[in-house]
């Protein structure tokens, strides 16, 4: 009991810590983007209050490295440098695409196609790692202990996707300003809650604590934006954990505002194409809300946030009495 209390402990001070950390650091990183000149470009399509925020500092997920330090500085294990790696994995391909946005102010950034390649062949390395290093199984869990059982090339192909896809979905919800932020603290906890793993229950509150530090100064008006750099990090990251803790089933609720995103971009292109209108007023879907409702960013923010949380809820009430 005393060893789980000061465990509890240790991990809420390690993730203080990170809050303080980025916190108090931020203003510089703030400053030496400033002084680099990396800074956001705006795609012209996006309204007049979206232009204004031309010249924000980019790459503000660089501060996100803190968690990481701090996470291995704890638990330098296998399992956790795993869950870094996966994070600083694809917080690089998030930085080449910032770099080129900021460094030759070009929206477009790297293209589509070198990013998911480069998304698929690290997710190919970690599905390797976890199969042949951690003892992961080629199932899925069901309901009430029943799993599903697939051939490991199967299950290796569909898990790929997943990852990929959901990693950038998540990537899609980083548009307004503590958007993601808001969202994706709830389900770093949700894996802080279910975990019977130190290593995935640190991370998790790490990473809490270092969002909410970032949250300072990423709340409208955003004093930095974290870019892709952030984003695509925190996408494979929460995806990688959802492998892990074979909670795949889950993720049409756990994920509900990420895919939601996704799908209305996806919704958006096909409509088009068919029909050369636009089902959406702009994708992805929290622009529909500002441009078409005329909501504030801090309502969308809010809103979406409760959704999260509520998918959260739901999500451990499922995994408690029916998994």
């Amino acid at each position: 009991m005393k060893k789980g209390v000061y465990r509890m402990f240790e991990m809420m001070a390690m993730s203080g810590l990170s809050f303080l950390l980025v916190a108090v650091l931020m203003p510089m990183l703030i400053w030496a983007l400033r002084r680099l000149r990396l800074t956001q470009p705006i795609r012209s399509e996006l309204p007049a209050d979206h232009q204004a925020k031309r010249g924000t500092p980019l790459m503000a997920g660089l501060i996100l490295m803190i968690g990481v330090a701090t996470s291995l500085r704890f638990h330098p294990v296998p399992l956790m440098l795993l869950l870094c790696v996966t994070f600083l994995l694809f917080s690089s391909i998030g930085f080449l695409d910032d770099f080129k946005k900021a460094a030759w102010q070009d929206p477009s950034g790297i293209s589509g196609r070198m990013k998911l390649v480069l998304q698929f062949i690290f997710t190919g390395i970690l599905l390797y790692a976890l199969l042949h290093s951690f003892g992961l199984t080629s199932d899925i869990a069901l309901f009430q202990g029943y799993h599903l059982h697939l051939p490991v090339y199967v299950y290796v192909a569909v898990i790929l996707l997943f990852v990929v896809g959901s990693a950038n979905a998540i990537n899609f919800t980083d548009g307004l300003d503590g958007l993601l932020i808001n969202v994706a603290i709830p389900t770093y906890f949700f894996f802080f809650m279910i975990s019977d793993k130190p290593e995935v229950k640190t991370f998790s509150l790490i990473m809490i604590g270092c969002l909410l530090g970032l949250f300072l100064y990423n709340i409208y008006p955003a004093r930095a934006f974290m870019g892709d750099t952030g984003s695509l990090a925190i996408g494979g990251s929460l995806s990688i954990l959802a492998v892990i803790e074979k909670v795949e089933i889950l993720i049409p609720i756990l994920f509900s505002v990420y895919l939601a995103e996704q799908l209305s971009v996806i919704l958006q292109v096909w409509y088009y194409k068919r029909t050369k209108l636009r089902l959406f007023r702009m994708a992805p879907i929290h622009f529909h809300f500002s441009m078409k409702y005329g909501w504030s960013e801090n309502r969308i923010v809010v809103t979406f946030g409760f959704i999260s949380w509520l998918s959260v809820l739901i999500c451990w009430m499922i995994w408690k009495y029916w998994m």
